[in-house]
């Protein structure tokens, strides 16, 4: 099984995977790892990596070319389209059941974000959005390593006795962010939405809002039904009003 790992701070994660059960099972060739600098695929030199977020906030948004360029590499090197992840506090929980998922694809790129976000372009892209948990980081490079060891010891051989691994456990706030974009404005047919452009602060307000209630629907349904309070009129009205 192959992971790649595209990070801006791949020397963060050379040590990790340099020692014990991963490194024997790299020696075993049993696995592979390889580590990609994310600021080696920037089309606006290397210090290009992020810019501000259209609507305006706070922080800096990853740009989306760096990634697209970076799996476009990855997928030539392996000869076809690996299954693409991208680690963020925003996307579904990673579970044991997961592991075992991901133990049976022959290639896993995982996209490490940092910052206030990555461009939601990059995420609609991927095949899975991927949480280890309800928390925040500074960034995709510990996430990584966890989905890494967790999935490599699904796979026969990594583990010394594999029924060590099949009786680890797990074997057998309410909504999430809103979605993030920044330049440039089109990319690969994807559009940012428009109203992100009207200059109108309610209007930007009630997408954002409406987007992340969505977004967790879709991603973290669980979530919902973690509410102490039910939902306000706003949530409820804003929910139901059509994109734009």
């Amino acid at each position: 099984m192959r992971f790649d790992i595209v990070t801006l701070y791949p020397e963060m994660l050379r040590p990790f995977f340099s020692q014990g059960v991963l490194l024997g099972a790299q020696e075993k060739g049993l696995i592979q790892i390889h580590l990609h600098d994310l600021a080696a695929f920037s089309p606006h030199g290397r210090a290009i990596v992020d810019d501000r977020p259209f609507g305006g906030g706070a922080g800096m948004v990853m740009r989306p070319e760096p990634f697209f360029h970076a799996v476009d590499a990855i997928t030539k090197e392996v000869g076809k389209r690996p299954y693409v992840i991208l680690l963020s506090a925003q996307g579904v929980l990673f579970t044991q059941q997961l592991a075992k998922e991901l133990a049976r694809k022959e290639a896993v790129v995982l996209l490490c974000g940092r910052y206030e976000g990555v461009d939601e372009r990059v995420a609609r892209a991927s095949d899975l959005e991927l949480s280890i948990g309800d928390y925040v980081l500074a960034g995709g490079e510990l996430p990584a390593g966890v989905v890494v060891e967790a999935t490599a010891r699904m796979v026969p051989g990594v583990v010394g006795r594999f029924q060590s691994a099949a009786t680890d456990s797990f074997f057998s706030g309410p909504r999430l962010g809103y979605p993030q974009y920044t330049r440039p404005r089109s990319f690969r047919g994807m559009k940012v939405p428009e109203v992100l452009f009207s200059g109108d602060h309610e209007r930007i307000r009630r997408f954002r809002l409406r987007e992340a209630w969505r977004k967790t629907l879709r991603n973290r349904p669980d979530l919902l039904g973690l509410r102490l309070k039910a939902p306000t009129t706003e949530d409820t009205e804003i929910t139901e009003e059509p994109n734009g």
